[in-house]
């Protein structure tokens, strides 16, 4: 099963993922790649940036990907 597919699977039942759930749930490292190359194939995927808090306790934002509307 190719990563696409796999990501395609998890979207299908989860509503949102982001790169570090895509690395440990998935073993997809370059998330946005995959994400890009859906897209091109004519995917709908919408993204958003999201505050996290690092492990330094600060403040960041990540992209997090999701099918069909934007959020």
């Amino acid at each position: 099963m190719s990563q696409e597919t796999r990501l395609l699977d998890y979207l299908a039942e989860t509503p949102t993922i982001t790169s570090i759930e895509a690395l440990n749930q998935l073993g997809i490292f370059r998330l946005a790649s995959r994400v890009s190359n859906l897209k091109k194939q004519g995917h709908k995927i919408t993204s958003r940036m999201v505050p996290v808090t690092n492990r330094y306790g600060e403040k960041c934002y990540v992209s997090e990907y999701s099918m069909g509307a934007t959020q």
